[in-house]
C-alpha cells in the first residue's frame, strides 16, 4: 500500500516535468513545420473532373495545378500564370477567319482561339504510376489480385517515379469532361462553347469503345487494362497539342470568362499513365482511384486519406518552389505591406512541410482545441460568436478582449455569394397571369413582400450580423456592383442623410401595405372575394423551414395581414418541385465560380429557366430586354460601357423583384498570431503554400495555455495517503509485535 502511494506521487512529479499532457498530436511532430486545422464535412470527390465544392477545394487546390491562378494578395482579383509560362494568347476570329481586335463586337466573333504554353521542367509528385522497370516499361501495369494483396494505399507500392508536365496532360483532362462514367458538372456548359465534347461523349459511350473499336492505336504502344477508355485514342475537335509544352483550344463564339475556368481543377492536368494505373482490376475496391488519391504538380500531395478522421498533405519533393509575391493590395507599400504580408517577398514556397486536417463533427471540440492552440485557425460559428467577437455601438465587429489577449487575429471579408428568396414567376399568384394587369399586380405583391421581410433583422438574429443585406445579385468586389446611393435598391430602401454620409434605410411596413393594397390584397384579403392571401414557402427542413426562422417569417407576414405556410420536404422532393415549377417561394444561394458579373446575372437569364431549359434560373424569370442586355454584357470587357448595361439590368431586377435579395454572407476567420501570410479571399483557394508558422511562438503559447493543474491530483493523493496511513501504521505495529517474541526465543536457545 505504501508502495502504491509512493508510485502515484512519483508519477505525478514526473508528469509535471514532461510535455503538455493534453497534446493530441504525436511527440515526433513537435517542432515540425506542420499546420493543424480541421474539416467538418468529408470530401465527396477529389477527382478534378468532378470536384466542385468548397469542402473539397481545401485539399484539391493544394495538389493539382491549372494553367492559371489568382494573385494571392491583389484585390480586385487578378489572374496570373501558375504552370503557364505567360497569360494565354487569345485571338478572336470572325466567320471568315479574320482576326478581330480585343474590343470587337461579340456578335461578330465566330471563334475564340486560346493558346496556352506551360513552363518547361515542372515535375509531378512521386507516384507508382510513373515507376519504370529495368526495360523502361511501367512497373505497376498488368497487376493481378495477388499483386495487390496487402495494398491499401499508394504508400504500399515500393517504387515511385515522376515525369515532366506536358501539354498532352491538359488535353487528356479536357477529354475527361466528356467521359460518360464521370459525369462532370460542367460538361453541359463547356459543350456550348466546345461542341466537340458532345461528339466525343457519344464516341466514348458507343459499344466497344473501351476495346478500341473505331479509335486510334495506343500512342506509347502500351495497352491498358480491360474496359479502360484510353482517351488518347479519341480525337476532340477544337482541342489540340501544338508541341510538348503548348496546347490550344478553339471555342465557339466569344467567351472571355473562359480564362477564369483555366484557374480551376477542371482544367488541371491528368497524366494518361495515372488514369491507366487506377483503371486496373482491384484498384477501385481498395479506394485506389483518382477520386481518392488525386495526382498533381502542386506544392503538396495527399499522403493520408481517412475522411472520417484525418487527411494529411505533405510537401511535394518535386515542387519547383515558386517565389512568394512581392506586391499586394495597394502596391509594394500599400495595405498588405503594412499588415506584414510582404515580409517573405521573393522567398521560395511552400513554407509548411505538412498540413494535418482532423475531422471535427461538433463545433465545441473544434473551438476548444483552437483556444488551446492545437488548431492554428478557426471559423466563427453561432455557438462561439459572443466569445470571439463583440459589436461596437456603430455595429462594427471587433475581437473580444479574451481573443485579443491571446494574440488572436480576426479576418473578415464579404463572400462573392448571394442568398435569396426566389418567387416562381410561373406561379399565377406571385408570378402573375397572362394579362398585363395581372402581371403588374403580382409585381407589386412581390415588392411588398420584399420590403416586409426585414433582412437586416434576419442577419442580426440568425447570422450574428455576419451578412450584408443584398441590393442586387452582385456582391461587393464584383465588377458592376455599385456602392452608396448608386447601389441602393430604391424599391426596398430610401436614402437618409447627405450624399456623402447618408445610408440606405429599409422602407416601413406602411409602404409594404400600400403596395399590397395596390396589388389587390388590402390587409391581406382579396379586394373582390375577401379570401385571405396565403403564401407558401417550399423548403427543406434544415433551411428556412426550421422553427425559429419560419416563426420569424410568419411574424413578418402577419404584419401585412398575410397567412404564411411552410411546406417542408426532403431535398430530392424539393429539387423536383423547383424543377417542375411547383414551388411558390423558395430560399436559394449561389457562390460565384469566378469574379465576373456574368456568373451571377445569368441566374435570371431567360434561356437559363429551370422549367423550360433545366438551367439555373430557378425563378423562371423572363424579360426580353434583360435577356438581350445580358447577351451583350457577358462578352464585353470591363469598362464604362459594360457598367452602363449592368446598371440597367440591375434596375430592371429591382423593379420586377423576381428575388428578394436577402444577403451576401460575410466570412469571419480567426487565426493565432503565429500564423503568418494569411489573407482571406474566397476565390483564392490554393492558399497553403503561402502560409508560414512561427514554431517558437506556437510552442510557447501552447505550453502556457495548457499548463497542467496538478493540485487536484495532489490533493487526491494526499487524501489517499491519509486514508492509507492508519492501516499502514497498524500493519507496521503488528509486524513489529510479531517479530519481537521470535527474536526473544532465538536468543534463549542460543544461551544453552
Amino acid at each position: 500500500m505504501r508502495a502504491t502511494g509512493s508510485a502515484l506521487l512519483a508519477s505525478l512529479a514526473l508528469a509535471a516535468c514532461g510535455p503538455v499532457w493534453n497534446d493530441p498530436y504525436p511527440a515526433a511532430e513537435r517542432g515540425e513545420h506542420i499546420l493543424y486545422t480541421a474539416f467538418t464535412e468529408r470530401p465527396k470527390h477529389l477527382d478534378p473532373v468532378q470536384s466542385y465544392s468548397e469542402d473539397e477545394a481545401s485539399f484539391l487546390y493544394q495538389i493539382v495545378e491549372p494553367p492559371l491562378q489568382y494573385h494571392y494578395l491583389k484585390r480586385p482579383y487578378v489572374l496570373e500564370p501558375a504552370t503557364a509560362e505567360a497569360m494565354p494568347r487569345v485571338r478572336r476570329l470572325d466567320a471568315a477567319g479574320r482576326e478581330l481586335p480585343a474590343n470587337a463586337d461579340p456578335a461578330k466573333v465566330a471563334r475564340t482561339v486560346v493558346e496556352v504554353r506551360i513552363r518547361p521542367g515542372i515535375l509531378y509528385q512521386p507516384h507508382p504510376a510513373f515507376a519504370l522497370d529495368e526495360e523502361g516499361r511501367p512497373r505497376y501495369l498488368g497487376l493481378e489480385e495477388d499483386d495487390l494483396r496487402g495494398v491499401r494505399g499508394l504508400g504500399d507500392f515500393a517504387a515511385t517515379g515522376t515525369r515532366e508536365l506536358e501539354a498532352r496532360d491538359y488535353v487528356y483532362q479536357i477529354k475527361r469532361l466528356a467521359h460518360p462514367r464521370l459525369h462532370s458538372p460542367i460538361f453541359e456548359l463547356m459543350a456550348e462553347y466546345l461542341p466537340g465534347l458532345q461528339a466525343l461523349q457519344a464516341a466514348l459511350a458507343a459499344p466497344g469503345a473501351a476495346d478500341g473499336e473505331g479509335a486510334a492505336a495506343a500512342q506509347d504502344g502500351v495497352e491498358g487494362p480491360p474496359g479502360w477508355l484510353d482517351l488518347d485514342r479519341f480525337a476532340l475537335p477544337g482541342v489540340e497539342v501544338v508541341d510538348r509544352h503548348t496546347w490550344r483550344i478553339t471555342l465557339q463564339g466569344a467567351y472571355p470568362q473562359f480564362l477564369y475556368w483555366l484557374s480551376m481543377p477542371f482544367f488541371s492536368p491528368v497524366p494518361r499513365e495515372v488514369d491507366r494505373f487506377f483503371a486496373q482490376p482491384g484498384m477501385a475496391e481498395r479506394n485506389l482511384t483518382l477520386d481518392w488519391w488525386p495526382v498533381g504538380t502542386g506544392p503538396y500531395m495527399l499522403v493520408e486519406n481517412n475522411p472520417n478522421a484525418r487527411m494529411v498533405l505533405a510537401r511535394n519533393p518535386n515542387y519547383r518552389g515558386d517565389a512568394y509575391p512581392c506586391e499586394g493590395e495597394g502596391g509594394a507599400e500599400g495595405a498588405d505591406a503594412e499588415a506584414g504580408l510582404l515580409a517573405d517577398c521573393g522567398k521560395p514556397m511552400p513554407f509548411i512541410d505538412r498540413v494535418v486536417f482532423s475531422r471535427e463533427r461538433e463545433g465545441i471540440p473544434y473551438w476548444n482545441k483552437f483556444l488551446q492552440g492545437y488548431y492554428d485557425a478557426s471559423g466563427v460559428s453561432s455557438d462561439n460568436f459572443d466569445q470571439a467577437v463583440s459589436l461596437t455601438s456603430q455595429g462594427e465587429v471587433t475581437l473580444s478582449d479574451d481573443m485579443r489577449d491571446k494574440g488572436i487575429r480576426l479576418l473578415t471579408s464579404v463572400s462573392p455569394s448571394i442568398f435569396y428568396l426566389g418567387f416562381n414567376m410561373l406561379d399565377p399568384l406571385v408570378g402573375g397571369g397572362a394579362s398585363k394587369a395581372d402581371k403588374e399586380r403580382a409585381r407589386k405583391l412581390r415588392q411588398a413582400i420584399s420590403i416586409a421581410l426585414d433582412m437586416e433583422e434576419f442577419v442580426s438574429i440568425f447570422l450574428n450580423g455576419r451578412g450584408l443585406p443584398g441590393m442586387s445579385p452582385l456582391p461587393p468586389g464584383i465588377f458592376g456592383a455599385r456602392e452608396g446611393r448608386a447601389g441602393m435598391n430604391p424599391v426596398v430602401y430610401e436614402w437618409q442623410g447627405s450624399e456623402a454620409d447618408g445610408r440606405p434605410v429599409r422602407r416601413g411596413v406602411d409602404a409594404a401595405r400600400r403596395l399590397l393594397a395596390e396589388a389587390g390584397w388590402p390587409n391581406g384579403r382579396n379586394a373582390q372575394t375577401g379570401e385571405p392571401l396565403v403564401i407558401h414557402l417550399d423548403t427543406t427542413p434544415g433551411g428556412l423551414g426550421d422553427k425559429a426562422r419560419s416563426d420569424w417569417l410568419a411574424k413578418r407576414f402577419r404584419d401585412l395581414g398575410v397567412q404564411f405556410v411552410v411546406r417542408p420536404t426532403d431535398f430530392n422532393r424539393f429539387q423536383d418541385k423547383v424543377r417542375q415549377g411547383n414551388a411558390q417561394l423558395f430560399f436559394f444561394g449561389w457562390n460565384a465560380d469566378y469574379p465576373d458579373p456574368e456568373n451571377l446575372l445569368f441566374l435570371l437569364h431567360g434561356p437559363q429557366g429551370k422549367v423550360r431549359f433545366n438551367g439555373q434560373n430557378a425563378a423562371n424569370y423572363e424579360n426580353p430586354e434583360y435577356d438581350a442586355l445580358f447577351e451583350r454584357m457577358k462578352a464585353m470587357p470591363d469598362g464604362p460601357a459594360r457598367q452602363q448595361i449592368i446598371d440597367r439590368m440591375v434596375a430592371m431586377l429591382q423593379h420586377d423583384a423576381p428575388w428578394i435579395f436577402a444577403f451576401h454572407p460575410m466570412a469571419y476567420s480567426l487565426q493565432h498570431g503565429w500564423v503568418l501570410n494569411r489573407k482571406t479571399g474566397a476565390m483564392v483557394r490554393n492558399t497553403m503554400k503561402y502560409q508560414r508558422i512561427d514554431l517558437e511562438r506556437r510552442a510557447v503559447a501552447r505550453a502556457a495555455w495548457n499548463e497542467p493543474v496538478t493540485w487536484p491530483l495532489l490533493l487526491v493523493a494526499a487524501l489517499l495517503a491519509a486514508l492509507v496511513a492508519p492501516a499502514a501504521i497498524h500493519w507496521r505495529r503488528r509486524e513489529t509485535a510479531t517479530a519481537a517474541p521470535s527474536a526473544a526465543g532465538s536468543g534463549a536457545g542460543g544461551g544453552r
